[in-house]
């Protein structure tokens, strides 16, 4: 094999493993908090719930008023770090 394709053939390999690791699901005890800390800071439902590229990720969260936002948190306090509005 000619080092072009190694390089190659090496590249691909690591993507592959990098998308296997990508939106896991949380534990069911890290699960319920979560879900608890978003009522509590007013969000009425959500869509998933996953933990990728380490921080925890809720997509499509609607506030009291009706808006929707994703929501980064930090994975050991489970504060909100990041609210984007859809």
């Amino acid at each position: 094999m000619r080092p072009p394709l190694i390089l190659a053939a090496l590249a691909l390999s690591l993507g592959l493993g990098t998308l296997a690791h990508a939106d896991q699901k949380l534990p069911p005890d890290q699960q319920a908090k979560v879900e608890a800390m978003l009522r509590q800071e007013g969000f009425t439902k959500w869509d998933e719930i996953e933990l990728d590229d380490g921080m925890i990720e809720v997509d499509d969260a609607i506030d009291a008023s009706g808006k929707k936002f994703d929501l980064k948190l930090d994975p050991q306090s489970l504060a909100i770090v990041k609210r984007k509005a859809e």
